[in-house]
C-alpha cells in the first residue's frame, strides 16, 4: 500500500514538472520568445555585413528576453505571409516597425513605443518637391505595408491615382535600388527606414517631401486574446522606460526622436 502511495506521489510531482515546462506566468509556452520580423526593414530588424539578425526592435526583444529568462528566436518571416505565422503559431508575435492604426481590432497590442510617419522620398535633383509633383510619376511601394494602406485610403485616393503607376516590391532596399537607377520616380515609406536607407547610401542624392503622407503609431502584435504574453512584454518595456534601458536602445539606433512609450 505504501508502495502504491509512493508511485501515485511521484506521478503527480512528474506531471506538475510537466505542466510547469509547458508555460510560464508570463503566456509563453515554453522558454522560447518567437518573434516574426521583416529582415529587410532595417533599422528595425535586417541582417547586418556578419550575417546577423539585428536591428532596434530586435534589441528590445533581446533585453525583454533577458529580463523574464527567455530565449530568443529571431524569426525572418514574408510580411504578407504574418497572419498565417501567428495564427498558426510559428511565432509569438510581430515586432518590427507594425503599425497600429488601420490593425487596431485585429491584433493584441501593447501601448504604441514609436511615432512614425509616412513619407515619400525622392531623389534631389528630380525637381519633384511636393505631392502634386508625383501626378504622371511612378512610385514604389511595399507590398501590405502601411505605406499602401494609406494610399488606398479615400482620403488619398485622388493622389494615388494620379500617379502613372504604383509598383509594390517585396522589399525597401529593392524599391531604393530601383530609386537610384530612375526605374521609379518616388518611395512611399515609413520615415524611420527613410532616413536609415538614405544614411546608408549618399544622403545628398534623396530628400523627402515637405508633405507627409500620413502619421501612424508602432506597436508589438500579439495573436487577438493573448493578453497574458503582451500584458508580460508590454510591463518589461515599462520596467525599461523606467530605468533608462529603453532610451538607451533608442539612442544606440538612432531612434530616441520617435520613442513614445509612456505607461
Amino acid at each position: 500500500m505504501k508502495k502504491r502511495v509512493a508511485i501515485l506521489l511521484c506521478c503527480a510531482m512528474m506531471a506538475m514538472l510537466l505542466f510547469g515546462c509547458g508555460s510560464n506566468s508570463g503566456g509563453l509556452k515554453g522558454n522560447t520568445f518567437t518573434v516574426g520580423f521583416d529582415a529587410e526593414f532595417p533599422p528595425y530588424g535586417y541582417m547586418d555585413d556578419n550575417g546577423e539578425y539585428v536591428g532596434f526592435d530586435l534589441s528590445l526583444a533581446e533585453e525583454v528576453c533577458k529580463r523574464n529568462g527567455w530565449t530568443l528566436k529571431k524569426q525572418p518571416i514574408d510580411w504578407d505571409a504574418k497572419d498565417m505565422e501567428l495564427s498558426s503559431g510559428s511565432i509569438d508575435c510581430i515586432w518590427n516597425g507594425f503599425t497600429i492604426n488601420g490593425r487596431e481590432d485585429a491584433y493584441t497590442w501593447t501601448v504604441p513605443y514609436v511615432d512614425n510617419s509616412q513619407v515619400f522620398v525622392v531623389a534631389a535633383d528630380s525637381g519633384i518637391s511636393s505631392q502634386a509633383d508625383l501626378a504622371g510619376k511612378i512610385v514604389a511601394v511595399q507590398a501590405d505595408s502601411s505605406a499602401l494602406a494609406a494610399l488606398q485610403e479615400d482620403e488619398n485616393k485622388e493622389l494615388a491615382d494620379s500617379f502613372a503607376s504604383m509598383n509594390q516590391f517585396a522589399d525597401y532596399n529593392t524599391a531604393f535600388m530601383d530609386l537610384e537607377a530612375g526605374a521609379v520616380d518616388a518611395v512611399a515609406m515609413d520615415i524611420g527606414v527613410a532616413n536609415y536607407q538614405m544614411e546608408s547610401r549618399d544622403a545628398g542624392k534623396f530628400v523627402i517631401l515637405s508633405d507627409y503622407l500620413s502619421s501612424e503609431q508602432y506597436g508589438v502584435g500579439f495573436l487577438l486574446g493573448n493578453e497574458a504574453l503582451r500584458d508580460t512584454v508590454q510591463n518589461t518595456l515599462f520596467e525599461m522606460l523606467d530605468d533608462g534601458t529603453f532610451e538607451k536602445i533608442a539612442k544606440d539606433w538612432g531612434q530616441e526622436s520617435t520613442i513614445c512609450l509612456k505607461h
